[in-house]
């Protein structure tokens, strides 16, 4: 298995979030590849830019095919501050809850390798190499931390959508009543599952 991560939002949106997927990458392409064959999406698949009707068909798709996913998540005004009265920079929530999402998901593995694939678009490539290298610290011997490009990762793409509905619903957008009837059948399955972050050490 693998497990693909993505975020959505940030500290000025109010809200940040971090998906971990975990699927196979013949799972995953092949829920990427049946998407695109109905809807005629052309270009990255991105939760921002699809209709409510194209995310629920894509959690529809992840469901199906046994996708599973820890979606880490932190609200502006939730978060305590620093001993100054400042908030975390944007990076260090970010690795907070990548850290989080994944330190959930390596009880449950079992032992069996598990890869880890990060999306590279958000930060500085040598700042994320050093993100890549603390979650292969992690890993040890049970899996390889990886970066890459959205673009071309089907996981990562999915994880995008994922993190994306999860951080609609914690700003209270427009489409989070809509989005929140999607997740719904999915958190109450657990095959999707959330933690909150509300302090980062």
């Amino acid at each position: 298995m693998t497990i693909y991560c993505d975020e959505s939002g940030g500290l000025n949106a109010g809200a940040m979030t971090f998906s971990a997927v975990m699927l196979t990458p013949e799972a995953a392409s092949k829920i990427h590849e049946r998407f695109r064959g109905v809807t005629g999406l052309r270009g990255e698949l991105k939760g921002s830019r699809i209709s409510i009707v194209e995310r629920a068909y894509l959690l529809e798709l992840f469901d199906r095919a046994g996708g599973r996913a820890w979606v880490a998540f932190a609200e502006r005004d939730k978060l305590s501050q620093n001993p100054g009265g400042t908030l975390p920079s944007d990076l260090a929530l970010y690795a907070a809850l990548l850290n989080l999402a994944i330190g959930r998901w390596l009880p449950e593995t079992g032992g069996v390798c598990t890869d880890v694939v990060i999306d590279d678009g958000r930060y500085d490539p040598k700042i994320l190499a050093h993100v890549r290298e603390e979650i292969q610290a992690g890993l040890g011997q049970w899996g390889r931390a990886s970066l890459a490009d959205s673009r071309r990762s089907d996981g990562v793409q999915i994880a995008d959508v994922i993190a994306n509905s999860l951080f609609n619903i914690a700003v209270r957008s427009q489409r989070a009543n809509r989005i929140q009837r999607i997740l719904d059948p999915m958190l109450a399955s657990r095959a999707i599952r959330v933690a909150e972050l509300t302090q980062v050490d």
